[in-house]
């Protein structure tokens, strides 16, 4: 069965659009990630013995016309698209999907992703041109789907889907997660051989960097996390530490110009003892001399772990910090306490670790002053880099049905950004406005990143790894309209 795989064009006039980062938007870092989920899944039905084509539109960027020209030399209406989507561009890949049935009007075509997956009904009900949607993770369900159309096999028992029928929807039987993860091929033999590496930049990484998956699903429940609350759950499963270092040696043979892989696992540190077995077995193989590689790690992570990774080739962790009142880390189920912050910090740069901080406003009980403990916090902590970002919910978590039932967000997701494809802040809480919040992030931004003191670390940082001083030019490149803007 021919499969096409397909992450759509969306504002390409604009930039790249970055549909698999957990808030959606052409970025003001210029930040592209891998279409990774739909990368995995390709990868999958590829080895389950069908014909699979993948095009990723923003990766260029590509219009529609030169998508759907592109489409044409390979696709017929024997094809089954998968399309990528996501809350901000969902009704443009809406859109999309109906332009490539009228082309292939005897095609089957089925969206994938967050806002599907927490949405089904409503989304097929946008356009008939959509056949079905996934429900979650869809690395199997795409697999089944494919077999079964090849076979002409009745489509209600294939798992994970929401089917259209006539003029009503029904949904099929739950997908599990899938338990053994080394099933699935790399993801970085898959890019190897369809995409090109150059394309995607993350601004923590150095450039350029390939991104990667070694395991699934959080044990967490903050409230506004989406990926655990629409797609793979709360039950961590994991890739073995062998599979993950193949990999990584994989990388280190096969893209010579790559500096960085960058773990997007939720929380990579959830075993400890996992992380010490890929870290033995990276310096025991010389790849922490090949590559180095960069994580999501909780701040309940412990100095020895953190020396072992930092003696295996890590180079930079990225908390949640989210905010510096414990009254809204225990308002959003951070599972978090103010004080692990700073012993955190502290022994992470004993360890020798660079750390990127999460910070977030706009939350449940936030306030001027709550704000303001934040930046606090910020300050005092004094990462290598920080974030701040008004909080963006998105259907099918807990901060999006607080949010909705309480009046506080727009309700029409094209709002979700701005008319050039930049994040846009639909949240306004009582005595606290969308721009309100807005204003705040530009002004710690500034406060931040325009000290004196920090200035000068980057130097420091630069001048002993000319690498990250080039991460970072190319960062502040594009950061620099936000930082000096009014």
């Amino acid at each position: 069965m021919k499969v096409y795989f397909i992450n759509p064009p969306f504002k390409a006039e604009y930039g790249k659009f970055s549909r698999e980062s957990r808030s959606p938007a052409i970025t003001k870092s210029g930040a592209l990630y891998y279409p990774l989920w739909l990368i995995y899944a390709a990868a999958y039905v590829e080895k389950n013995g069908h014909e699979v084509y993948f095009l990723d539109a923003p990766a260029k960027p590509l219009n529609e016309e030169v998508t759907l020209t592109l489409l044409a030399n390979k696709a017929d209406d024997n094809t089954l698209f998968v399309l990528d989507t996501s809350t901000p561009s969902i009704k443009s890949d809406v859109s999309f999907a109906g332009r490539i049935k009228q082309m292939y009007p005897h095609s089957f075509l089925v969206l994938v992703g967050t806002h599907p997956s927490a949405c089904a009904e409503e989304t097929l009900g946008y356009s008939k041109a959509v056949d079905a949607v996934a429900i979650g993770e869809y690395d199997e369900t795409i697999k089944e789907l494919a077999d079964a159309i090849e076979n002409r096999e009745e489509l209600l028992q294939v798992r994970g889907l929401c089917l259209r029928q006539g003029e009503t929807f029904i949904r099929t039987g739950i997908m599990p997660s899938i338990k053994n993860l080394d099933e699935i091929p790399f993801a970085s033999t898959f890019i190897k051989n369809n995409l090109n590496e150059r394309d995607y930049f993350f601004a923590a990484a150095t450039y350029p960097s390939i991104q990667i998956f070694t395991g699934r699903g959080c044990p967490f429940h903050c409230n506004f996390c989406v990926y655990p609350q629409t797609m793979h759950g709360h039950i961590f499963r994991a890739r073995s530490a062998e599979n993950v270092v193949n990999e990584f040696e994989y990388i280190a043979e096969n893209f010579p110009d790559v500096k960085e892989v960058v773990i997007e696992d939720d929380t990579f540190t959830v075993n400890k003892k996992r992380v010490l077995e890929i870290c033995n077995l990276l310096i025991n193989k010389g790849l922490n001399k090949r590559l180095k590689w960069l994580c999501n790690a909780r701040v309940n992570l412990d100095y020895e772990t953190m020396c072992a990774m930092k003696k295996a080739g890590c180079r930079l962790i990225i908390p949640g910090i989210e905010s510096g009142s414990q009254q809204i880390l225990d308002n959003i189920k951070k599972g978090t306490k103010v004080e692990q912050f700073y012993r955190y910090v502290s022994d992470a740069k004993k360890a020798g670790l660079l750390i990127h901080a999460c910070y977030m406003v706009g939350n449940c009980g936030e306030t001027r002053e709550t704000m303001n403990e934040t930046l606090n916090l910020a300050l005092n902590l004094n990462t290598d880099t920080a974030q701040f970002f008004p909080l963006i919910p998105y259907p099918g978590t807990e901060a999006y049905t607080w949010a909705k039932s309480n009046g506080y967000i727009e309700l029409d997701y094209a709002k979700y950004c701005l008319a050039d494809g930049t994040h846009n802040t639909v949240l306004s809480l009582p005595g606290l406005s969308a721009q309100d919040m807005v204003d705040f992030c530009n002004k710690a931004r500034k406060k931040y990143y325009l000290r004196f003191s920090y200035i000068l670390h980057r130097l420091r940082v630069g001048l002993a790894y000319p690498s990250d001083l080039k991460r970072s030019i190319k960062a502040f490149g594009k950061l620099k309209h936000y930082l000096f803007s009014k």
